[in-house]
């Protein structure tokens, strides 16, 4: 180290390269780019009044608020001067057109900046599994818990679960530093936030429902003088796969029955196997949990990495 600056290998297009050629354009750069991020800022904050417009009526927002929204195209229209500037390609864009590793100089404190970046920490670790592969279902779980608030601030949680390759994760990604950058392209879906709302409640009830089921099989163990009081926690307990349920589904009703008995009792086997699902819905004493496949995983689920 020197001065607080250490040589270090970086991609081009890491944030951290604040592009070629010497000079003193490098101070005007930092300028722009930190009258863009305030911009960016108000802009944000427009669109978290508008969206509590929405919800609550405008009688919900008080004469400061107002005047931010009314100052929204001004505020656009200079956030576009400026990235209408940066999109001109400079001379020392050009000798440079195919992305690769150089050797760099970067400050620490601006490595520290960066780290703190959960959407670049996310990019970086998809192109580290793209060289390392790793199972999808531990790339969207590490993805998820780097970016989780901005993931249900942009309502893309759902559509990051789901995602079944790197490439439709990274789009999720790129699809969030899209509104970070631009919040106006945002817009709220009311359904799309009943649906995930819906969710959560259906997990919160199969945790409580969980819960009380433990809390009974351990006193069921501790009354018997079991000194294992997990015992009967133990039966039962393993999720059945979507391969599982559709060999069962094939199968004969007293082979379906004795190896769900064995392995799956603790789960709604109706829930799986029958037709239109489980009739007794939330007063069903059996767990409601969704068969895992290959991009399913629960919270304690160990995963690679």
């Amino acid at each position: 180290d020197k001065d607080g600056e250490r040589e270090v290998l970086i991609p081009i297009f890491s944030p951290l390269r604040t592009g070629g050629g010497g000079g003193g354009g490098g101070s005007a750069d930092k300028k722009t780019t930190k009258a863009i991020r305030k911009l960016q800022k108000k802009l944000r904050e427009i669109v978290a009044i508008e969206k509590k417009v929405k919800e609550s009526g405008e009688e919900s927002i008080n004469d400061d608020q107002r005047s931010k929204l009314k100052a929204k195209s001004e505020i656009q229209t200079q956030l576009n001067g400026f990235e209408n500037a940066s999109s001109q390609p400079s001379p020392t864009d050009l000798p440079n057109p195919a992305p690769k590793s150089e050797p760099t100089s970067v400050k620490l404190s601006e490595l520290h900046k960066a780290g703190n970046n959960k959407l670049v920490l996310a990019r970086e670790y998809l192109s580290l599994v793209r060289s390392y592969p790793t199972k999808i279902r531990s790339v969207v779980f590490h993805t998820r818990r780097m970016c989780t608030d901005l993931l249900e601030q942009y309502q893309l949680l759902e559509e990051c679960i789901a995602s079944t390759t790197i490439d439709e994760v990274e789009a999720v990604i790129l699809k969030c530093e899209r509104y970070v950058q631009h919040p106006e392209q945002f817009r709220y879906d009311q359904q799309k936030a009943s649906r995930e709302k819906e969710a959560l409640a259906h997990r919160r009830r199969e945790e409580g429902k969980r819960k009380t089921y433990e809390g009974r099989m351990m006193r069921k163990a501790k009354r018997e003088g079991l000194a294992d009081l997990e015992h009967y926690l133990r039966i039962g307990a393993e999720v059945p796969t979507v391969e599982i349920v559709r060999e069962l589904k094939a199968a004969p009703k007293e082979e379906r029955l004795a190896r769900w008995k064995k392995y799956h009792s603790q789960h709604c086997m109706g829930y799986h196997l029958e037709d239109g699902g489980c009739k007794r819905d939330r007063t069903c004493a059996f767990l409601h949990v969704e068969a895992k496949d290959a991009n399913k995983f629960v919270e304690d689920d160990e995963v690679a990495g």
